[in-house]
């Protein structure tokens, strides 16, 4: 009795910690233009990186890791542990934000999703715009000029390719934000629609001032990039808890582009006498066939043993591009997966019009929606957030990481592929096997871009010949990886720790495996680092055995 008193005492205080870290981070977590990330935050604050704001939230992370590292010796079960574990991961990725990359002192594109990001992050889910999400809107605008300030103050050491970027997505910011406010201004809750226009007239001056303050400096700023070995093993050591090293990865990343030029290749020719595949005829006819096709892929995971659905979960849909967001596309993924408090909406992807011009992604799904279903939605991010969201375990429900994610998104694919979804389009293998070839390629830039090897601009050109796909699409991943390091390794890294995880989940079980048991377990842990989910596993099932014994 005294050892599980003991116990719970120890849960009840890494809850505690959880309970206070998460609500602080939703009022400090620097906005993304990654869609993964995207958390719920608290109406009507005004954000701030003051450098008094900085060293605050050093102060509070220290708090935070001290409570934390006090807690270290406690007796806990596997599960407890792996909370444990998760929010010394947690605390680690701010440490990596704030010190580490350090993003709010070298990359004036920082700013750009500070502010733009943030702004048509409160864009994003259909209308209406009631009289909370119309003031917050409102809110985030008149917060533009105040953080532009302090992005000035802040840059001591910018890099020029980083500026670049962030001039360049401000090339048009007049004229994007005026479409906005003449199409945006009905749609707003009455009393705010005379706001509108003079915190758009600010929001540009500044915008427009921070671009022109940038170009007078871009001269004299440094060339240099890359973050270098040491802070990138702190990434993977640290906040994403991967068990190889860069070098290894990289070669395991090599090992797949292979593997998928080869099935690539092979498709092609089983393919050759196959009618090529159609592109939509209009955006309403790739609406309805979205809708259709999402509701097959979830008959075929549970008709199939994959994957189990819960009765109330929503559905993943797309809609026709607004022009307000349309002048927004440079800022964010377009798309809205709801959150912890909307989780009987459906998620929704804002699409353009089918045609030969979009990039390598849009273009896919406007020939077959399925592969972007299969990776966003049902069974991908979607379907493994809302569950994540719902998970009973509270220090679970708000935890995210790429690598966990991406990497489940990426295995969807072939999954569903090896499963025998596409058997009924020939061509959309091919499609499959290109995504694979793009996501092993991505490791090399990502890990080139992070220890000195690549530019953002040999990063860029690198992935339009050798993926292929269109400069456009390419430049935007470079943009990302070159800011953000370790993003684009987390759809290889995952999926290979998730499919090692089935391998020798399946090895041990034997006859007695269950594929669509180990699916649920994967996605019910949201973002759950792979690692932690694997230590939980084994050790469950370990515990079961010896009972039965």
């Amino acid at each position: 009795m005294l050892g599980c008193a003991v116990m719970a005492a120890a849960q009840d205080s890494i809850q505690k910690l959880s309970s206070d870290y998460w609500q602080w981070r939703a009022e400090h977590q620097p906005f993304n233009n990654d869609d993964i990330p995207r958390i719920e935050r608290p109406a009507g604050l005004k954000y701030s990186w003051s450098a008094k704001a900085v060293t605050q939230q050093g102060k509070d992370l220290a708090s935070f890791e001290a409570r934390w590292k006090t807690m270290a010796g406690e007796k806990r079960s596997v599960a407890q542990q792996v909370d444990y574990e998760l929010l010394g991961s947690a605390l680690k990725r701010v440490h990596w934000e704030l010190d580490v990359n350090r993003r709010w002192q070298r990359d004036p594109s920082f700013y750009v999703e500070q502010t733009m990001t943030a702004f048509t992050e409160g864009l994003l889910p259909p209308p209406p715009f009631d009289a909370t999400r119309s003031h917050e809107v409102i809110s985030r605008l008149e917060n533009i000029p105040s953080l532009l300030d302090e992005a000035k103050a802040n840059l001591q050491q910018p890099a020029a390719p980083f500026a670049g970027l962030a001039i360049d997505s401000l090339k048009e910011i007049s004229g994007s934000l005026e479409v906005v406010r003449r199409e945006l201004e009905p749609l707003l809750a009455p009393e705010d629609r005379a706001r509108l226009a003079p915190a758009i007239a600010k929001a540009t001056s500044a915008l427009e001032g921070y671009r022109n303050w940038l170009q007078q400096r871009l001269p004299s700023m440094t060339t240099q990039t890359a973050i270098g070995r040491e802070a990138y093993v702190f990434f993977f050591k640290n906040v994403a808890l991967y068990p190889f090293t860069p070098e290894e990865l990289l070669a395991m990343s090599h090992q797949e582009w292979a593997r998928s030029v080869a099935g690539e290749q092979l498709e092609q020719q089983h393919n050759q006498k196959v009618p090529p595949l159609k592109m939509f005829r209009s955006v309403n006819e790739q609406v309805a066939a979205t809708a259709e096709r999402e509701k097959e892929i979830r008959r075929y995971l549970l008709a199939h043993e994959l994957l189990s659905l819960p009765d109330d979960f929503p559905h993943y849909t797309i809609h026709p591009l607004p022009v307000y967001l349309q002048a927004l596309d440079n800022f964010g993924e377009l798309d809205d997966f709801s959150g912890p408090s909307r989780l009987r909406e459906n998620c929704v992807r804002w699409i353009s019009n089918p045609s030969e011009h979009l990039g390598y992604f849009a273009k896919a799904s406007a020939e077959d929606p399925r592969p972007g279903i299969v990776h966003e939605g049902v069974p991908g991010h979607y379907l493994q957030l809302w569950l994540g969201w719902k998970n009973p375990d509270p220090v679970r429900q708000h935890y995210y990481d790429s690598g966990a994610n991406e990497g489940l998104g990426f295995y969807a694919e072939e999954m569903m592929m090896e499963a025998g979804l596409f058997d009924d389009s020939p061509h959309t293998r091919e499609i499959i096997y290109s995504f694979m070839r793009l996501r092993a390629l991505r490791v090399e830039v990502d890990v080139k871009l992070a220890l000195g090897e690549f530019t953002l601009d040999q990063a860029a050109d690198y992935l339009a010949r050798m993926v292929p796909m269109d400069a456009k699409t390419a430049h935007s991943e470079a943009a990302l990886f070159a800011t953000q390091p370790g993003q684009a390794i987390s759809y290889q890294a995952g999926k290979l720790q998730i499919v090692q995880f089935l391998a020798e989940a399946r090895s041990k079980a034997g006859d007695k495996f269950d594929l669509r048991a180990f699916d649920d377990f994967v996605w019910r842990n949201g973002n759950v680092p792979i690692e932690l989910q694997k230590k939980e596993w084994f050790a469950e099932r370990d515990a079961a055995e010896a009972a039965r014994h």
